[in-house]
């Protein structure tokens, strides 16, 4: 996650030094609008890197479930700056629309385009292998806006083609565009970011697995109450179980950790507490 989080930050460093060039000599304002994500893509990325080393501390006194909150509220931080980003890259192809200029050095900025869409699409290869590992949210968030970065790339890539080929109003139209998309991209980040802050379940489907898991353990006799939350990289799960009375403390105890073990094979991100009821107290 710390590898992923610096990759980011310097791809986005790296991609507004070169945008920056492009925009110089070109004049571009789809450019500009590439130009003005990156260096947002920048300060999200450091947020996101800050957040991340801090949400991977262990539990401490003060924390007892640890501190992946961290990587919801870099989400929102995240979305913030994509939003922004969105209304600076509009204000901008508005103007450009109403006050059309020529665009000059249309290769260079072509060329750099491409670079961008390199880098960004090995980033987000990279990105993806650690959320399937590790599901951070803040990875995540990070992925879907770089997601965001291809299309706005390979949109400014073809505005600056049709630009070249005499149709220089395509530019300003493409980054209203793009500005669009950002913004959708960005209330899509603070959706996931408020689940997690606001201890939004688990979907339906892996409760249920759950649940069937618990159940299948021999000698439960069934279960409920099955709560869920996430906090950063962990699951949180809580249920009862339906244990026979007649058994002993030591037989009930060796049941719960049979499905907790049960639950943590299938999920190994779930943190498991168990709390036994005999079927007299459940049935009453």
């Amino acid at each position: 996650m710390r590898l992923a989080t610096a990759a980011a930050l310097a791809t986005a460093l790296t991609l507004a030094l070169a945008k920056a060039i492009a925009w110089w000599l070109s004049g571009s304002v789809s450019l500009l609008a590439g130009l003005t994500d990156s260096l947002l893509d920048g300060a999200a990325s450091l947020l996101n890197l800050l957040a991340v080393h801090y949400a991977l501390r262990p539990a401490d006194e003060d924390h007892r479930y640890g501190h992946g909150k961290a990587e919801a509220l870099a989400g929102l931080g995240q979305a913030l700056f994509i939003a922004a980003s969105s209304v600076l890259v509009a204000v901008q192809g508005v103007e450009r629309l109403l006050e059309p200029r020529p665009l000059t050095a249309e290769a260079l900025g072509i060329a750099v385009m491409l670079l961008s869409l390199a880098l960004t699409f090995v980033l987000l290869l990279f990105q993806r292998h650690v959320v399937r590992q590790t599901g951070s949210t803040a990875i995540h968030a990070d992925s879907l806006h770089y997601r965001s970065d291809l299309l706005l790339n390979g949109s400014i890539l073809l505005a600056l083609v049709l630009a070249s080929l005499g149709w220089p109003q395509v530019d300003a139209l493409f980054a209203i565009g793009i500005a669009g998309y950002i913004l959708w991209s960005a209330i899509s980040i603070v959706r996931e970011a408020v689940a997690v802050l606001m201890d939004q379940e688990l979907s339906p489907e892996i409760s249920e697995q759950m649940h069937a898991l618990a159940c299948g353990v021999p000698g439960v006799l069934g279960a409920h109450d099955l709560r869920t939350r996430i906090s950063g990289t962990h699951w949180f799960v809580q249920l009862h179980l339906e244990l026979p009375g007649e058994i002993s403390l030591a037989q009930a105890h060796a049941l719960c950790v049979r499905v907790e073990a049960a639950i943590r094979r299938e999920f190994p991100r779930a943190e498991v507490l168990v709390h036994a009821d005999p079927t007299e107290v459940v049935e009453h």
